[in-house]
């Protein structure tokens, strides 16, 4: 768990947009969802980690509804960075909001590499 975790779930704008993320999301699992599997959401997840990228700590559209099961698949429980899923979910969230895909989080592909001297990919 994070060191500010308590004072995180105790406060009350965290917890008003909690909430609303919740309600839109019909307290359901929206990953696995996407796959026809409902399950109950218990946690809701940041897309852009709150650590790194505060200035999304409240934005709904970076927060989405997740079961425990799944929100421990998003985060490698050791070190708290993302897994490979969560890298997944964040660069998809990327493209459906326009948002530029943070360097740490780029694939080779999406760096440059491999790219003909014309810009294009072959």
């Amino acid at each position: 768990m994070k060191k500010n975790s308590q004072w995180y779930n105790n406060n009350p704008k965290w917890f008003k947009v909690r909430q609303s993320a919740l309600r839109r999301d019909k307290y359901m699992d929206r990953e696995t969802a996407r796959y026809g599997i409902p399950r109950p959401a218990e946690v809701v997840h940041h897309i852009f980690p709150r650590e790194d990228f505060p200035q999304y700590e409240y934005e709904l559209w970076n927060l989405i509804s997740l079961s425990r099961r799944t929100h421990n698949e998003m985060h490698d429980r050791d070190t708290d960075e993302l897994t490979e899923k969560g890298i997944d979910l964040l660069r998809r969230t990327c493209r459906r909001y326009q948002k530029e895909i943070p360097e740490k989080y780029m694939n080779k592909k999406q760096k440059g590499h491999g790219k003909h001297r014309d810009g294009y990919q072959y």
